[in-house]
């Protein structure tokens, strides 16, 4: 059974298929389908936008910690004032005023600090919460990374698909071309009528019109190629499947998807989210402790005249229990509820959803190994029946059409096989994607794989600092 599809590129004009028309290899110094996935892996825009989202996320820890931080903050204040007050010294007749009035600057500073000692459990929840937002975005980053290799693989497989395709309807109206040369001999001749040569330029024109459709989809998928893998297509080689890496019977590949895939994890922890956002909310109905230090030096009292400097020192603690607050904050208990039920409804779609993808690809594999024993064949008879037909058109057995027939039933199975051949690797990929082990360390990628531990560990027990870990 034929596993490869090699093709070429060659300055916009493509190169037959390797392995279905038997030409020489072109492939020496070919882009491989390992070096498209690298590409892709390093350079896809999507996929480092996802990585960005990943580190973003880890932010929402040292957030959360910093409930468990005291607060400080500095007061000052300062500038002039004019003050001018009249008092009455005595009350007797005729009474008696004293006048007090001048200009001073009084200046004060202060430092509050304020430290929380009991809120309800609300920080360590919120910790714990920020702690499985940040694994649950890790298995969004997964299930991205897998999207992207098998975009890659896809349009790695699509290009050499319609490279081939290419180059075989421009072989084809090659063969027309010629055969509508010998046609127009005949005719000269009084061998065939002009008939003939009429089915041969009916036929030659819609060789012509397949090979611009061949080329549209061949620009297509360069394109797509050029977006996905972030280069332009060099001489691509053979492509392999990579059914080794994936479990060897159905209900294995289900169970695996089951247990592992990206998309069910991922729904996991967003029901850890979303069960810890419950407690914080329920953590609002109990009393909250803190602890507050002030300080604060005055120099010349604002609104007096006669006072050189003073200075407040305070330690208070702070009792808060909350009665009733309007009734928003069972409100949002409920809410954080229903939202905790959508969670766990949304880890079951989960669930199904790769259940079917891994039942889908696992059918569409093995629908594509069967098609290239079948396609095969298929070759092999409408390249035998061609010849057969020929020879029985030279000696008045077969019509014009029927050569042409033959000929356009040998592309289409060329066609056909190709196809095949695409979908035998795009399928293997797929499988593994939904297996949930589309990755570069499963697929052996010599490629540095992205670590989201090393941002998460260098901001996690951050306490000050606007920097990022890369100097922005």
């Amino acid at each position: 059974m034929s596993r490869r599809l090699g093709l070429g590129w060659t300055g916009g004009a493509a190169v037959a298929a390797v392995a279905l028309l038997g030409l020489p290899s072109v492939a020496a110094f070919a882009d491989t389908l390992e070096a498209a996935l690298i590409q892709a892996y390093q350079n896809n825009p999507t996929l480092n936008a996802q990585r960005a989202a990943v580190r973003a996320t880890d932010e929402n820890v040292p957030q959360a910690l910093s409930g468990y931080r005291p607060r400080v903050s500095l007061t000052a204040s300062g500038g002039q004032q004019s003050v001018s007050s009249t008092t009455k010294v005595n009350t007797t007749n005729p009474a008696t005023y004293s006048t007090q009035s001048g200009y001073n600057t009084p200046a004060s500073g202060g430092v509050t600090v304020s430290q929380t000692i009991f809120n309800g459990f609300q920080t360590s929840n919120r910790t714990r919460q920020a702690e499985s937002q940040v694994q649950a975005a890790r298995e969004t980053l997964r299930s991205t990374e897998q999207s992207i290799l098998l975009q890659a693989a896809t349009a790695y497989m699509n290009l050499l698909r319609d490279t081939a395709i290419f180059d075989l309807q421009k072989r084809n109206v090659e063969v027309l071309q010629e055969q509508l040369r010998q046609v127009r001999d005949r005719f000269n001749v009084g061998e065939v009528t002009r008939t003939d040569v009429a089915q041969s330029e009916s036929r030659l024109a819609s060789g012509r019109s397949q090979v611009l459709t061949a080329e549209s989809n061949f620009k297509t998928s360069g394109a797509i190629y050029r977006q996905i893998i972030g280069i332009n297509p060099g001489r691509l080689s053979a492509g392999t499947p990579v059914d080794r890496f994936s479990p060897s019977n159905l209900p294995g590949a289900v169970g695996a998807a089951s247990a592992n895939h990206p998309s069910v994890t991922a729904a996991q922890y967003n029901i850890d989210v979303a069960q810890l956002q419950v407690k914080v909310a329920e953590g609002a109905l109990l009393p909250t402790l803190s602890v507050q230090g002030n300080y604060t030096k005055n120099f010349l009292a604002v609104g007096q005249l006669n006072t050189m400097e003073s200075y407040n020192a305070s330690v208070l603690g702070q009792l808060s229990v909350p009665i009733y607050q309007g009734g928003a904050e069972y409100s949002l208990i409920r809410q954080a509820k229903e939202t905790l039920g959508q969670r766990r409804i949304d880890a079951d779609t989960a669930r199904e959803q790769v259940r079917q993808t891994v039942v889908q690809a696992w059918g569409q594999l093995d629908a594509a190994k069967a098609n290239i024993e079948a396609t095969q064949a298929q070759v092999q008879a409408t390249e035998i029946a061609l010849n057969g037909v020929r020879e029985e058109a030279r000696v008045g057995q077969r019509t014009t059409l029927d050569v042409l027939n033959a000929q356009q039933e040998l592309v289409n199975a060329r066609v056909a096989l190709v196809g095949a051949q695409r979908d035998r690797v795009v399928a293997s990929y797929s499988l593994l994607a939904g297996v949930g082990r589309l990755s570069p360390q499963v697929l052996g990628l010599r490629v540095p794989v992205y670590n989201a531990a090393v941002h998460y560990e260098q901001v996690r027990d951050s306490w000050a600092g606007v920097r990022t870990p890369d100097g922005k």
